[in-house]
């Protein structure tokens, strides 16, 4: 970002479609995770967000965590994260305001209220991707009334909001939905009244058309167990936790095809007092190790030797909820004016 003031032919060039893509892919690609990050948020009172280096949880038993620019810092609002892709993260504010934010050159966008959200509702549900074949980046979000749910589908090419039609009723078990091989998936139910994980299943959005499936599962087994959707190398993932004793993770290694669902590791967890649920960051490193959020910590568990070591943050309080996202270039939002839309002017009698 310096070097684009040393030369109109710099700025050129480090603004070209073809640098972006490449730093991009660079980026991506680094084994290492050099340029990789994690994103911390913190609940009220403290309102914040904290990022820190995502290479150093794998090599440091501490890391430190540093302060944050974003939407509409020092307001004192709740805020969530809603997704990251290729360096773009996308945040929602108290539930109804939605932003397109990129921290590493300081950019951010909020997007036009859809149809739904002017209505006075809250958001339920909501996830952010990238349409590969359109090359445009797509905010998802459901807004639910006392009698109805409506879910919209944004693009960042076309500016404005479009509704998903005959999406179903039910029960979401978790908000944010998990971007894998151009759809975002969610763990439903559609049964109103859910006492047990038993009946959830995959609910998906595909992206460029905007159509909603169902993701078949494998068969998990006996017993209960809570569980958390996730992205392992690559492929959708599921973290089945039998009550904090054990867990299974589970890889869908071709997409679409019920049969390659594997069952990758069973860990054996440590003795959990306080209760917490494991929530998979499913981050696998180039030496084999996994990374999981144990409150506000980390674990990584090496499947080779069936080991568990621990790796902190220093931060100023306990955070509640960690995304990686990776330092890019990548602003796809145009720098032209939005029209505003028109006064609706009626005929006079």
């Amino acid at each position: 970002m310096k070097f684009k003031s040393v030369s109109k032919s710099w700025l050129f060039l480090i603004s070209s479609t073809e640098f972006i893509n490449t730093h991009l892919s660079l980026s991506v690609n680094n084994k290492d995770f050099k340029r990789h990050k994690l994103i911390l948020r913190f609940d009220p009172p403290y309102c914040s967000l904290q990022d820190c280096s995502f290479s150093s949880l794998f090599s440091c038993s501490v890391t430190e965590a540093f302060d944050l620019d974003y939407p509409v810092k020092n307001c004192n609002k709740f805020l969530s994260i809603v997704g990251s892709v290729n360096g773009l993260i996308c945040v929602a504010i108290e539930e109804k305001y939605l932003f397109i934010w990129n921290p590493s050159i300081r950019k951010c966008n909020k997007l036009p209220d859809s149809r739904a959200s002017m209505n006075g509702n809250s958001c339920y549900m909501y996830g952010f991707g990238y349409d590969e074949i359109h090359d445009d980046y797509r905010v998802v979000a459901g807004f639910r009334s006392w009698n109805s749910c409506k879910v919209d589908i944004y693009s960042v090419n076309k500016d404005s909001w479009r509704s998903i039609d005959d999406f179903p009723s039910g029960v979401l078990f978790m908000k944010s939905g998990v971007f894998v091989n151009g759809k975002l998936h969610w763990a439903y139910s559609d049964v109103q009244s859910v006492i047990s994980y038993d009946a959830w299943s995959v609910i998906s959005i595909n992206l460029p058309d905007g159509k909603w499936g169902k993701v078949e599962q494998p068969c998990y087994g006996e017993g209960v167990f809570d569980f958390t959707m996730g992205v392992l190398g690559g492929d959708l993932s599921v973290f089945c936790n039998y009550e904090r004793i054990r867990a299974d993770v589970w890889v869908l290694k071709e997409y679409g095809v019920k049969e390659s669902w594997t069952k990758m590791f069973t860990i054996n967890l440590p003795y959990d007092p306080v209760g917490y649920q494991y929530c998979p960051l499913f981050c696998l490193s180039n030496k084999g190790g996994i990374l999981f959020q144990f409150g506000s910590t980390f674990m990584i568990y090496n499947p080779k030797d069936d080991s568990i070591r621990y790796s902190e943050i220093t931060c100023y309080n306990a955070f509640y909820e960690a995304y990686i996202f990776i330092e890019s270039l990548v602003w796809p939002i145009s720098t032209k004016p939005r029209m505003q839309q028109q006064p609706r002017l009626e005929k006079l009698r």
